[in-house]
């Protein structure tokens, strides 16, 4: 027993005295010092490091504020109060109106007034709206653009298909489109580059042309692709003044197709057999007959 405590003696002071061996030396105390003092400035320079971005942050976000706030105040911005004033003022342009004259345009933009608002917050709705009002007028888009403010109007028009007079050697005092809307004579005459059949119509005796529909139009158009593609020939105009007994003229001949029937398309069929014996003619002739169902002849002068 005794020999056992003593050597539980001696390992526990070996253990101590391995302890004390093992503990890194005490730092001397000039080392210990300049370690604090570094220390200490490697903590300075990172609260000042930290202290100056703090203040740049800062101050970033005050130039931004200030130049968005001076953007936003900049001419660059706003249109003119002019702007709706004259064509060509270079605040508005309008593209792509055939029809429609552009002084007519900018007369409706009066109505609305001038954005007071940086370009890219105007509303161009009321614009829009305005502008739609115009007879020709199919749709309306608008851009805008800043630097300087100003908007393009793109202007898309209904596509003329007959245009109506009374007679043909007068002017036309109104035109059909595709869609079958009538337009008055403000939007005459057209350009060159509609190609439109002529219908000669008074208006006011039997077959008022303003009552006219869609359906109807498409009629005239198909009539008038009919005897084009039958005489080889372009139609001059189509003669409704007496909507019972219609005629189409063509450079050749007067042609005389009668009421409008069912039957009218098989008549016309039969121009390319009887349009060749016309031109041996030696008398005048004032048209070709073909308002009977078996029977053509030529009424001469």
């Amino acid at each position: 027993m005794d020999e056992e405590i003593t050597e539980i003696s001696i390992q526990e002071e070996y253990t101590e005295e391995q302890d004390i061996a093992n503990q890194p030396p005490i730092d001397d105390g000039k080392h210990l010092v300049k370690k604090k003092r570094r220390e200490r400035l490697v903590r300075k320079g990172r609260i000042k490091q930290e202290r100056f971005r703090a203040f740049m942050r800062f101050f970033l976000s005050l130039f931004f504020i200030f130049l968005l706030v001076y953007c936003s105040k900049c001419r660059g911005w706003y249109m003119p109060k002019t702007a709706f004033n004259r064509v060509g003022g270079g605040a508005v342009e309008i593209i792509n109106n055939n029809i429609v004259p552009s002084h007519k345009i900018l007369a409706l933009l009066k109505n609305s007034d001038v954005p007071n608002v940086p370009i890219y917050m105007a509303r161009t709705d009321s614009i829009k709206k305005e502008l739609m009002k115009l007879a020709p007028i199919e749709n309306v888009y608008i851009r805008r653009y800043a630097f300087p403010a100003r908007m393009q109007i793109i202007v898309r028009e209904r596509i003329p298909a007959i245009t109506i007079s009374p007679d043909a050697k007068v002017a036309p005092v109104a035109f059909f489109t595709t869609d079958g809307k009538l337009i008055g004579r403000e939007f005459l005459p057209l350009k060159p580059s509609y190609k439109t059949i002529l219908v000669l119509s008074y208006g006011n005796k039997g077959d008022d042309y303003r009552k006219w529909n869609t359906d109807k139009i498409k009629q005239i158009e198909k009539i008038a692709k009919y005897v084009e593609t039958y005489s080889k020939e372009p139609v001059e105009y189509i003669d409704f003044r007496n909507p019972n007994d219609i005629y189409v003229k063509i450079k050749t001949i007067n042609i005389r197709l009668g009421k409008l029937d069912e039957n009218v398309f098989k008549r016309i069929e039969r121009i390319p057999s009887i349009l060749p014996q016309v031109k041996l003619v030696d008398s005048k002739v004032k048209y070709l007959d073909l308002s009977w169902e078996k029977v053509n002849y030529l009424k001469l002068q």
